[in-house]
């Protein structure tokens, strides 16, 4: 049966919307934090991804909030996906998403609300006829503002039946267009989600004119499949992150649950817009960002998901891929192709290799850096693989509109000598020098850098991989600083680690330096200039 929706039109009941909520949900985990520009990025990697709806952030939770769903609408401005911003059942909660999204072409006010015992009980403090009073008040002032306007009902999925039926009917009545019913703690069985769902569409009135939406935390490792169950339900929105991230153990992962529709129609008979060759690609960008790489088991997006090292798997997968492959690595955008450009390619045949690895264009100078360090890397290296070039792309762009720039260094270190290392940092166009000792080659370049621009911070984390095989592989490091409370990760790569350290170390500064700026603004001057 089709409905009517403001922001879609006419929608048959075998589409799936895809709402994603990296930028909102996501950004909630701790070290996930980004700035505007890392979020522009991020929703147009979303964009190209596919996905119908990007809830954008929390417009009243900061200014740097505000300011990012802002830009993000702006960005949107005449066509795009659907832009959400997140607001509690408050008249200033809703007017400051209402204003943060009026640029959008389409938008949407995303209104929450706890409806289980326990948190109206400690959380709320609220009746339950309060609540109710509180569902359709906000829903109410939210249609004033916005065609589309989301209700999710917190803890839906430990609320009292009866009571929830009687919430999410006072919200459609008071024009909801979207009913969220979130596991938001990740307590439920598969067997629960389908209940539930199937129990609303069959008791409240009006079920049959909005969309019902699932958004599952993965608290026991249950967010995919309870999103599946939830589809089984009558769910045709999924709300989902990119890697799963989100506060605790994260949110059903988008990769893992447009797979699924995609590998299993037989049983998943959906159809959606996700374009999944550039899944990898925009899990990538993510893990560049945040300095949070995936885990190597990670379904979909992990480097050993389409790894085979048992004989016998080998042997299968050589006779025929399908005998241990239920997707193709193409399909998800993983290739295992090796580049072949060396050091006499010129920047035509450079800047078409990163188009079919889905960087789309990327700005002169951002291309000629890379291009520089990919001469580099040729000269170094026998064999430059994709993921090679992806990994020194990648630290070129996040790094566009860094303030403090890695310029130069040298290490001296050895076997019963103490490490010294001599640096150049370029901070707003001004050269700065550094040199310092330390207990080792990493520790006196984090020094050193530290000499060069003063700062006091403490770091929490200090991780290396390889981004491929071999002795010549490029490093990937993963720095985390902490600075009043604020932590923010860095990455660099090089197929010198200590180079891959510094890189990594200048850029969770510079994510620092950002969040000083949106807090203290003085301070930030005051430092900047010291």
């Amino acid at each position: 049966m089709a409905i009517t929706h403001p922001s879609f039109g006419t929608l048959d009941d075998n589409r799936i919307i895809f709402f994603d909520t990296t930028l909102r949900d996501g950004e909630q985990s701790p070290g996930f934090s980004m700035n505007i520009e890392e979020k522009l990025r991020m929703a147009e990697a979303l964009t190209d991804l596919g996905v119908d709806v990007i809830e954008a952030g929390f417009a009243i939770a900061s200014p740097g909030d505000f300011e990012s769903v802002q830009e993000i609408a702006k960005r949107f401005a005449k066509d795009g996906p659907v832009i959400a911003s997140l607001s509690r059942a408050a008249a200033a909660d809703i007017l400051r998403s209402a204003e943060a999204l009026k640029p959008a072409a389409r938008k949407r006010i995303h209104i929450v609300l706890a409806t289980s015992d326990l948190h109206m009980r400690v959380k709320l403090r609220m009746s339950r006829e309060e609540v109710l009073e509180a569902v359709t008040g906000s829903v109410t002032l939210g249609r004033q503002h916005s065609d589309d306007v989301e209700w999710s009902a917190e803890d839906g999925s430990r609320s009292d039946p009866d009571f929830l039926c009687r919430c999410v009917e006072a919200a459609i009545k008071a024009g909801a267009t979207t009913i969220n019913i979130p596991d938001t703690v990740g307590y439920s069985m598969p067997e629960d989600m389908e209940r539930i769902f199937t129990d609303l569409r069959s008791r409240v009135p009006g079920a049959d004119t909005v969309i019902f939406s699932a958004h599952n935390h993965n608290d026991l490792g249950m967010a995919v499949a309870n999103t599946i169950a939830a589809i089984r339900g009558g769910a045709r929105q999924i709300e989902s992150t990119i890697n799963g991230i989100g506060e605790r153990a994260g949110n059903a992962s988008l990769e893992e649950v447009a797979m699924a529709l995609r590998t299993r129609r037989d049983v998943l008979p959906f159809a959606n817009t996700i374009q999944t060759p550039k899944i990898l690609r925009t899990s990538k960008l993510l893990a560049t960002i945040t300095g949070f790489d995936v885990q190597p088991n990670k379904a979909i997006v992990g480097r050993n998901a389409f790894a085979h090292e048992s004989g016998i798997h080998q042997d299968g997968v050589l006779k025929d891929a399908s005998t241990y492959e239920i997707m193709t690595p193409e399909s998800v955008g993983w290739s295992n192709s090796s580049l072949v450009l060396g050091k006499h390619s010129g920047r035509a045949a450079f800047r078409d290799k990163l188009r079919s690895l889905g960087y789309g264009e990327i700005g002169d100078n951002q291309l000629n850096d890379a291009f520089r360090r990919f001469k580099d890397l040729a000269d170094r290296k026998k064999v430059v693989y994709d993921e090679d070039v992806a990994a020194l792309v990648d630290d070129e762009v996040v790094r566009g509109h860094d303030r403090v720039k890695l310029v130069g260094l040298t290490v001296a270190t050895g076997l019963g000598v103490r490490p010294m290392a001599t640096l150049a940092l370029e901070v707003d166009g001004e050269r700065r020098d550094g040199m310092a000792t330390g207990d080792g080659a990493v520790d006196a370049t984090f020094i050193a850098i530290r000499n060069a621009f003063p700062h006091d911070v403490a770091l929490k984390l200090f991780a290396v991989q390889s981004v491929t095989g071999g002795t010549d592989a490029q490093a990937r490091v993963t720095v985390r600083l902490e600075e009043g409370g604020k932590l923010v990760d860095g990455q660099g790569a090089d197929t010198d680690t200590i180079v891959a350290a510094a890189r990594a170390y200048v850029h969770a500064l510079n994510k620092l330096l950002v969040k000083r700026e949106r807090t203290a603004p003085a301070e930030f001057r005051a430092t900047a200039s010291a």
